[in-house]
């Protein structure tokens, strides 16, 4: 018995081997070949996003530059005189005052429109009717004032027209002040433009060939402001008396200035 016993025991060779062998290599098979898909997944990933990132970076790259301030100006003749005139009118009471002045202006206005002054180019400028006291504190009478502010094209006949104005108003006439301006200054715009230009492109050219490089194309222009000269103002006048010769003006000259900011490109 004991020999059948031993001969049934089933041989390491025998097709009645375990079972489980042989699905434990084939899982290990594809859990490695899972493996390998999954790291050459994640290689071309990482070649893709470093590709993309170079691509913007390269793309993205702003050209070197300079930015420079050019200014410019012109001269021109004023063609436009402004002035500020006036009566003021002494009276003992308030109303004799205000209606004395008010006759006086008209009279003024008269001449003033007889001058070539055209009616929209006369506004009046203050209306005032105040007391006068003496050192006790009483009242000795009232004052009236009536101020017009004139505009006249033609500076040649502005002195005229004020002499004219001063006969007919009286020893009350005031002359305020008088100022100058050019009525149409886009010529001269036009000239400080181009020698702002000219002037920043000069700058420009100095720097770059100092620093080794070369001025390339305009990338950017800013007008940045026009500034015009303050206007030639002549003080207060004391009050012109009837009689006196034609009043001589000088309008000089007034400049207009321009700057500009010139971004160019480098090479």
């Amino acid at each position: 018995m004991s020999d059948t016993a031993h001969g049934t025991e089933p041989t390491p060779g025998s097709s009645d081997a375990p079972v489980h062998s042989r699905p434990s290599r084939e899982r290990r098979l594809a859990l490695a070949t899972v493996l390998i898909i999954v790291v050459v997944a994640l290689i071309v990933s990482t070649i893709s996003v470093a590709s993309v990132a170079f691509t913007r970076n390269s793309t993205s790259k702003s050209p070197s530059s300079i930015t420079v301030t050019g200014s410019g100006t012109a001269q021109g003749t004023p063609d436009t005189v402004n002035f500020q005139i006036g009566v003021s009118t002494v009276a003992k009471s308030a109303v004799d005052a205000l209606s004395q002045n008010s006759a006086r202006i008209a009279r003024l206005i008269t001449s003033l429109r007889s001058s070539g002054v055209a009616k929209s180019d006369l506004q009046t400028s203050d209306l005032s009717i105040y007391a006068n006291y003496n050192n006790k504190g009483d009242i000795t009478g009232f004052t009236a004032s009536n101020n017009l502010n004139v505009t006249m094209h033609t500076i040649k006949g502005a002195g005229a027209a004020i002499d004219a104005g001063a006969r007919a108003a009286g020893n009350g006439v005031q002359l305020n002040g008088l100022s100058f301006s050019i009525s149409n200054d886009s010529s001269l715009l036009k000239k400080a433009r181009i020698a702002a230009m000219r002037n920043a492109y000069l700058e420009a050219s100095q720097i770059a060939q100092a620093g080794g490089a070369h001025i390339g194309s305009i990338l950017r222009i800013t007008d940045q402001e026009n500034v015009a000269s303050p206007p030639v103002i002549y003080k207060t006048l004391a009050p012109i008396a009837s009689g006196v010769n034609s009043v001589p003006l000088q309008a000089g000259s007034e400049s207009v200035n321009v700057q500009v900011s010139v971004v160019y490109a480098l090479k």
